[in-house]
């Protein structure tokens, strides 16, 4: 195999027509990647992957191949999938309010170009799930708002219109089923791909506490910040020690990682219903 990439989290290989995506330890925050790996994150990241994959198949095809025909050093965090032209646009949904969604309402009352009502708080519910793309930008960079507008401009008002109505029925079919399982999805950034044939095809991850924001639902309460099961964990405790979000990024104390690591696995269990 061939060494294509190696990202924030997953490093990518070629073999033969596949890829094979494997999904490592490592953390990032602020777009900067921690020194500190969290265990079996890798591995749960891929497991609840797969579930999503399978629960929304009929919305959307996905890029999976196998879980299990990859090298078996790899095995139980890697999948082999097809290769796709990765959309240049970094596909988010928004049913709360939150984060840097927060920041830019704060700041212009909307976000990605999307009015939202005035007198908004902190985890307030939107009156409807909304696309608020921005750029994909390089490791070590920031990803930027961009509008609807640009996201025609970049890849024309055909596959815009597809990029928003996939991200948001995949938000909504995530979040109901979340839902029945007590947990909120506040928020969600998924890949899409064009295939050899230009179908549209869900790749990367999707769902997962990386890629999303996860709350329970019976501790939920707008006007302030909420627990979450997801990296929003480690991006406070980052935020908290006065790290200026440069790299290098601070070595995370062990009690960091433990809390990390079974918040993880907890969201794995409540939204598939299978013990870790």
């Amino acid at each position: 195999m061939e060494l294509l990439h190696s990202g924030k989290v997953r490093d990518v290989y070629a073999d033969g027509d596949d890829l094979i995506l494997v999904a490592s330890d490592r953390v990032s925050v602020y777009d900067v990647v921690l020194p500190t790996p969290i265990p079996d994150k890798g591995a749960v990241l891929t497991r609840l992957s797969l579930w999503w994959f399978e629960q929304l198949a009929d919305l959307v095809p996905h890029h999976v191949i196998s879980a299990t025909d990859v090298p078996a050093e790899f095995a139980g965090r890697a999948i082999r999938c097809r290769r796709l032209r990765m959309v240049p646009v970094e596909c988010i949904a928004r049913g709360y309010l939150t984060g840097l969604g927060l920041k830019e309402y704060e700041k212009s009352g909307a976000v990605s170009g999307v009015p939202l009502p005035s007198g908004l708080v902190e985890a307030d519910r939107l009156p409807e799930p909304v696309f608020t793309p921005t750029t994909k930008a390089p490791i070590g960079e920031h990803d930027e708002f961009i509008t609807y507008d640009d996201v025609v401009a970049e890849v024309g008002a055909e596959t815009a219109v597809e990029l928003r109505r996939i991200t948001l029925a995949v938000y909504r079919r995530g979040a109901e089923i979340a839902a029945e399982r007590g947990v909120i999805i506040a928020d969600t950034k998924i890949e899409l791909g064009w295939a050899a044939d230009g179908s549209l095809v869900l790749g990367d991850e999707v769902l997962t506490p990386d890629s999303s924001r996860f709350w329970p639902a019976d501790s939920w309460q707008p006007g302030r910040a909420q627990f979450s099961f997801d990296k929003q964990y480690l991006r406070d405790w980052a935020a908290g020690t006065g790290w200026d979000k440069q790299a290098p990024a601070p070595e995370l104390p062990a009690d960091v990682v433990e809390v990390s690591r079974a918040r993880y696995v907890e969201i794995y269990e409540r939204l598939t219903g299978r013990s870790w």
